[in-house]
């Protein structure tokens, strides 16, 4: 089994990274001993053709990194954030142990899943806990706009960011602006009566493996804290099956505090905003994540539009996250997109697409991935009409599909309740968890029969979930003797429940393994 943890940079975990560097003398040394005495080869000759080795100065590189620092250090700030919280792990009668990070359960590799990791624990009382979160941003407007992860800001309470010219316990109050739940993007705002230093972005695909960054952030509260590295990968896909999220891999260091702050070029310029790190031990292991700042410019200028939000376009299918050639071959023409899963209702479903249709064509133009068909339609506004070619049973066909708003589509998967566009109340979650499919690495990592079961990714406060102790990390069996193996069977049994009746789920606690066992969350739906 592979133990390594994907450590994405939110609350309530660590960044634990380093960056050193190690110089030896040993070959200065070696020359000299050359130089002074000289070396016979074989036939006795000496060695006095040969050209003396030199070092070169690090001076020119050590004043880039320098100058950088000082451009763009007054522009990255520390975010501080106070938000009163339900202990969403703790169960009835479990004492907590106050040094568990985890809040109960005892397992901090899970929360490689779940996104979190930053700032450390408050009091707690009547199960409820004071958390404190710390990170980093980058502000990209002088009128006070700025980035940052929305982990660092979710549901927080307060905002206060510290700038770096800031006097000792000086801190402005910050609101958030909009956020992005798939790409873990937030802009906030603090209000200055002044312009505050700001950031230039840059273009993260200009960026090739081996050239130089630097980190600038806060970690552990220490503002202004630079680490370099070198860019280790590009398009790193870190959580199986997300999309709108891949990856600059770095080993430029990272520790708790970094998150949401930047990474930057040899120009100066922001080409990623830091994320999240692979570790086993919770540590820094010299593997961090940057989202690209490609990414980061599209969220942003939505997010500071009139909705304050990020309207990706959705047909409403499903296809297998990770390509597989046989698919194509036994169901398509070799290349294309298969589908897997149709939403009832959906544009696509309407369209009279159906399970094994494989995708090939998007407006005339060839699609040979999923991560190619999904950005393309994305990209296009909801209302918007665009027609496919796709093969079913080996015979070409086309239709007009309207694009929907991927946040509404799946606003169940997605875990949030999103605005349905009229006067109407948001239909709201009945049992109040998101869940979504364990992936073969996440089964296997969970000790749970690939295929089976869904993992609990979210538990609202005072939710009928919560109040049967159901938190999130457990991986749901079944739910009144239905198996349930996707969100699509989650939601299904969801929906076929009233209020009044008795609900049962069958669940591989938190951490559990099969030996383990499963237990019964058991009551009433309210």
């Amino acid at each position: 089994m592979d133990s390594r943890g994907i450590w994405v940079g939110l609350k309530n975990r660590r960044w634990v990274y380093s960056f050193s560097i190690v110089a030896t003398l040993a070959l200065g040394i070696l020359i000299g001993t050359v130089v002074s005495y000289g070396v016979k080869g074989k036939e006795g000759q000496k060695s006095s053709d040969a050209t003396p080795l030199t070092v070169p100065s690090p001076k020119q590189l050590s004043n880039a990194f320098s100058q950088i620092a000082k451009q763009l250090g007054p522009s990255v700030v520390n975010i501080n954030t106070e938000s009163t919280i339900k202990n969403p792990h703790r169960r009835r009668g479990e004492q907590q142990n106050p040094d568990d990070e985890d809040g109960g359960g005892g397992n901090g590799g899970m929360d490689d899943f779940f996104n979190r990791f930053f700032g450390g624990q408050g009091g707690q009382g009547d199960g409820a806990i004071r958390e404190r979160s710390l990170g980093s941003g980058v502000i990209v407007d002088a009128k006070g706009y700025i980035v940052t992860n929305r982990h660092v800001v979710e549901k927080a309470d307060r905002i206060r960011v510290r700038l770096q010219d800031d006097p000792p316990g000086v801190q402005h109050d910050a609101k958030v602006i909009g956020e992005d739940q798939e790409t873990d993007l937030a802009v906030i705002k603090i209000e200055m009566d002044r312009a505050v230093p700001s950031a230039k972005m840059g273009n993260s695909d200009s960026m090739q493996v081996g050239d130089w960054v630097l980190a600038i952030g806060s970690p552990f509260g220490q503002v202004g804290t630079v680490t370099a590295g070198i860019v280790s990968a590009k398009g790193r896909d870190i959580v199986p099956g997300r999309q709108f999220q891949t990856f600059i891999q770095t080993d430029a260091a990272i520790n708790p505090g970094n998150s949401g702050g930047p990474l930057v070029n040899m120009d100066g310029e922001v080409i990623g905003i830091n994320t999240a790190i692979l570790s086993e031990t919770n540590a820094y292991a010299g593997v961090g994540f940057s989202l690209p700042s490609n990414t980061v410019v599209q969220v942003y200028n939505q997010l500071i539009g009139p909705d304050h939000r990020v309207a990706r376009g959705s047909i409403g299918i499903m296809f297998d996250a990770v390509e597989n050639p046989a698919i194509t071959r036994v169901y398509g023409a070799g290349s294309g997109v298969t589908v897997s899963s149709v939403v009832p209702g959906s544009p696509a479903d309407q369209a009279g697409l159906k399970v094994y249709d494989t995708i090939t064509t998007v407006d005339g133009h060839k699609v040979t991935k999923g991560a190619e068909l999904v950005a393309d339609i994305a990209s296009r506004k909801p209302g918007s009409k665009v027609e496919l070619g796709f093969l079913r049973n080996g015979k070409q066909q086309n239709t007009t599909v309207t694009i929907a708003d991927r946040a509404k589509l799946f606003a169940a998967r997605l875990g949030e309740d999103q605005e349905s566009g009229d006067d109407s109340t948001p239909k709201q979650s009945k049992f109040g968890a998101t869940v979504r499919r364990l992936t073969p690495e996440m089964a296997e990592r969970l000790d749970v029969p690939a295929g089976k079961g869904v993992i609990v990714q979210e538990v609202k406060p005072q939710s009928f979930a919560e109040d049967i102790n159901l938190g999130r990390g457990d991986v749901i069996l079944e739910i009144n003797k239905q198996p349930v193996n996707s969100e699509e069977d989650f939601a299904k049994v969801e929906s076929s429940l009233k209020s009044g009746q008795d609900v049962v789920f069958l669940v591989r606690p938190r951490g559990a393994t099969r030996q383990d066992g499963t237990v019964f969350l058991a009551g009433t739906l309210p």
